[in-house]
């Protein structure tokens, strides 16, 4: 088998859709004898805000001498960034390795249970934990979940601690109508103890985390409550029990990374016990290297790509370009997968100079004719992007589905 085929044949499960459920996972976890059981990881679960927060976690190990795993979704340039180590995507000739490796397996589980196919995520899953316990033993992994918490594939180890960075309403066609539903599907991946590091502004949902928590026996560590963070300019002062920074500085914009990169250092200041190789100097550092792509990035002096694909990571966006771009002229281009709440989004958005609609070519991806008829509309996105090179006073915005976001940087990375 081939690189390439060994590509195709992990996306071509993708027709088996998703099914939520781990009884799949741990048949196939029981066919390598329990791989999981050997991995030291961190589960980050939540809405919006997990990518970044896994990424200043890596950082902060990565820095400190440790060899850190993460696990990530989806991908914006290469499928390979998914898996990666102390921030390098795995190799292709890794990964075939392993697809070698659990194909036959992953073919097996149709034919002796009734469990039916494997999804592609939980092959990915597999992989991950199969790569990261066995053959590039990491001494931490930072793992992100996929979607919920209590029935995703990544649901199946033990977690050194669970951090959940937000709840917000989204996929609630699968994990529940309100913010109660939505943080108990999170929630329910504490199993015995394991710290759980959140940020909420929510009654409902620190009422459930607390429920949770309490049947799990984990202790709680609640941002603004436990640990907190106080802005100065373009800098923050965090402050704990177990530590006190002052004038931090961040590389990525916004209080919600503020936010973010306080959950982070707060749970490397709880496993700092066991990795005594951190320290607050080597946090400092990392946090104010850390890039996550695709969230807030500048492409160029006046094009940012922006994956705000709910209702709260748009706020979070409008909040940063109200705060930082309000002397500039702001354009937004916006796409968006079905099943968003794409008539509020595009309600925050349009408070700017101009908003453009357009698709793009995926399966899942909101036709224009769908879209509200107020707002203009593009046929190709690169007609709109052409835009940017004639105005650089404005400032371009591109937004929507990081499956968008994936599409558009690819193009305008290809062209550099």
């Amino acid at each position: 088998m081939t690189y390439d085929q060994a590509v195709a044949w992990i996306h071509d499960q993708l027709k088996f859709g998703m099914k939520p459920g781990i009884k799949r996972m741990t048949w196939l976890l029981e066919q390598f004898d329990n791989p999981q059981k050997e991995l030291k990881a961190v589960h980050v679960v939540g809405t919006n805000g997990k990518g970044s927060t896994v990424n200043y976690l890596q950082e902060i190990f990565s820095q400190a001498g440790y060899q850190v795993g993460t696990f990530t979704s989806p991908y914006l340039m290469d499928f390979r960034e998914r898996i990666s180590l102390n921030g390098q995507m795995i190799s292709k000739k890794d990964l075939l390795f392993m697809v070698d490796l659990v194909k036959p397996i992953v073919e097996r589980l149709p034919k002796e249970t009734s469990l039916g196919t494997a999804t592609e995520f939980e092959i990915i899953t597999l992989i991950m934990i199969l790569y990261f316990s066995r053959y590039q033993i990491v001494d931490i992994a930072i793992i992100e979940a996929g979607l919920g918490g209590r029935y995703d594939s990544t649901n199946v180890f033990q977690a050194l601690a669970v951090v959940c960075p937000s709840i917000g309403l989204d996929h609630q066609e699968i994990l529940g109508q309100t913010y109660a539903d939505i943080a108990a599907e999170k929630a329910a991946v504490l199993k015995n103890g394991e710290p759980f590091i959140f940020a909420t502004d929510k009654e409902e949902v620190r009422t459930v985390f607390q429920t949770y928590a309490k049947k799990s026996q984990s202790p709680l560590f609640e941002l603004g409550l436990d640990f907190s963070y106080e802005l100065k300019g373009k800098e923050f002062d965090f402050t704990s029990d177990l530590a006190t920074l002052s004038n931090l500085s961040l590389n990525m914009l916004g209080q919600h990374q503020v936010a973010n990169a306080s959950l982070a250092l707060m749970t490397s200041l709880i496993l700092q016990q066991s990795y005594p190789k951190l320290s607050l100097e080597i946090v400092r550092q990392a946090l104010a290297q850390a890039k996550w792509a695709g969230r807030l990035e500048m492409i160029e002096d006046n094009l940012m790509l922006d994956g705000a694909h709910n209702q709260e990571s748009v706020a979070a966006l409008v909040t940063v370009l109200k705060e930082t771009y309000d002397h500039r002229p702001i354009h937004i281009l916006f796409a968006a997968i079905a099943n968003k709440p794409v008539e509020k989004m595009l309600e925050a958005l349009s408070i700017f100079n101009s908003l453009t609609v357009t698709s793009f070519d995926f399966d899942k991806a909101l036709p224009l004719s769908a879209y509200p008829s107020t707002y203009t509309q593009v046929m190709d996105f690169r007609t709109w992007l052409n835009r940017h090179q004639s105005d650089p006073e404005a400032l371009y915005v591109v937004t929507g589905s990081l499956y968008f976001i994936s599409q558009v940087r690819k193009l305008l990375v290809k062209g550099k």
